[in-house]
């Protein structure tokens, strides 16, 4: 009953209602996550300049353990949903069981990175001796404590694939919470702590996701009562494995798409100034508020599509589609607002020195006018993953990210100057926008509209 419920509401209920209250709580999960984000910095920044380089420039590694975690959770998520409205019990537990498995042995990468790796990686970035050496501190802590964060995700997925994502919510305010108390007591030594600078930071940080561990680890047990944790059920299974990281690692190479592309980015600010890096690392933190909010969004997008494709409903696909591009261009809308209006008071709160505000301040005024070309070029490649074109939305991505933006921004860069690098986003994300649309009026044409009109073989990647 309850399975026909849920289908009901998914192919006949309104769209739009259905969209909103399925994409609330992954919204309001999102942008209590990307606390974390920018918290570190926002602290980190009153330390000094070269404490916000060197976190930034760690960001693409911490970008990436989200990512795995993520990818994971999705990916267990994904097959236990289907094995739940199946009403197949014991592959539930063996999916996520072995979603916990991979996550160990993903973690055992970060945890030999953190000890063997991190001092090469800011080597390759730049030669100052103050950055590497806080940089490495950091990135440290967070890589070989990074189980946190990892197995935080990977559990918060398994919450929200039972209905329960309330409780995630819980787990990541609470976290969230904990890492602001922590960060200054921890950065500047408050209440007789030691002042630990940018390894405050990163303890804090990591604490904090633990904090989040344990919740998601008592919320699983006790409430999560669709899946068996018993220690006789933890058993690796080749097929679930398979099971999971076909849609998992689709799903890493999406999110990690972003740390290629910030490492890009700051090799080529590097040659400038490292203050352009850490205006671009102040900037990318705002920025995860806008993305992290049509995330959010796009992840109610993607059932709502694929269940009426299944359904050959071409009408509610238009219509969720539609919603879902006018609400995450609405949010990208929003951010561009507030960075223009804002701009000086923003930048402020990174405690910038006078060339950091007067740069950070023409910056964030060129970056934000991208947002609203993003945030529907999103919306596209979530719509796409919907439709079942994972290949196509994979392509999309790259091409905002690092296709069409890295080149641009090297260019740019070496022939125009620094202010042409803040431009190539803009450039991209147009450039992007336009071909997405074109290849969604293909995409309409030759899938939705002949199943607005009657039956259709669905079409492969």
């Amino acid at each position: 009953m309850e399975r026909k419920l849920n289908q009901n509401k998914m192919g006949i209920g309104s769209v739009n209602r259905l969209l909103i209250t399925m994409a609330a709580p992954m919204i309001i999960s999102m942008l209590i996550g990307a606390l974390y984000n920018i918290v570190d910095s926002l602290f980190v920044a009153r330390y000094s300049e070269n404490a916000l380089t060197a976190v930034s420039l760690a960001f693409p590694v911490q970008n990436i353990i989200i990512a795995c975690g993520t990818g994971i959770g999705v990916g267990a998520s994904s097959s236990l949903s289907k094995y739940l409205g199946a009403g197949e019990h014991k592959k539930v537990t063996v999916i996520a069981v072995n979603s916990l498995l991979i996550g160990i042995a993903v973690y055992l990468m970060f945890l030999i990175f953190g000890f063997f790796m991190c001092e090469w990686f800011f080597n390759i970035q730049t030669d100052n001796k103050e950055i590497i050496n806080m940089g490495y501190s950091y990135l440290k802590i967070c890589s070989v404590f990074s189980f946190g964060q990892l197995f935080q995700l990977i559990l918060e997925k398994l919450l929200q694939s039972t209905g329960r994502t309330f409780y995630t919510m819980i787990s990541q305010i609470a976290g969230a919470i904990v890492n602001i108390i922590l960060d200054p007591i921890f950065i500047f030594g408050y209440f007789n702590f030691p002042s630990l600078g940018v390894a405050g930071a990163a303890i804090a940080t990591v604490i904090g996701q633990t904090v989040s561990l344990f919740l998601c680890i008592y919320f699983n047990l006790k409430k999560n009562k669709e899946i068996d944790f018993s220690l006789r059920n933890f058993a690796l299974d080749i097929s679930a494995v398979k099971e999971i990281c076909k849609v998992g690692i689709p799903t890493i190479i999406m999110q990690a798409m972003s740390s290629i592309m910030i490492f890009g980015v700051n090799m080529i600010l590097l040659g400038f100034s490292v203050t352009a890096t850490a205006v671009f690392g102040a900037y990318f933190k705002l920025q995860t508020f806008v993305y992290m909010a049509v995330f959010g969004l796009n992840n109610a997008l993607i059932p709502i599509v694929a269940f009426n494709y299944g359904a050959k409903n071409g009408d509610r696909i238009r219509t969720s589609i539609k919603f879902a591009g006018l609400y995450s261009l609405f949010i990208g809308l929003i951010g561009f607002l507030l960075l223009q209006l804002f701009t000086t008071q923003i930048i402020e709160m990174f405690n910038p020195s006078d060339d950091m505000l007067q740069l950070g301040i023409s910056a964030l005024r060129i970056l934000s006018l991208s947002f609203a070309f993003g945030s529907t070029v999103v919306m596209m490649s979530y719509a796409l993953q919907g439709l079942g074109k994972g290949l196509s939305s994979l392509f999309l991505s790259a091409s905002r990210q690092c296709i069409v933006l890295l080149p641009l921004a090297y260019i740019f860069g070496n022939i125009f100057g620094l202010s042409f690098i803040w431009w190539s986003f803009l450039i991209s994300e147009a450039v992007t926008f336009i071909g997405g649309l074109i290849y969604m009026k293909y995409v309409d044409r030759k899938i939705v509209i002949p199943l607005v009109n009657g039956p259709l073989k669905l079409a492969d990647n």
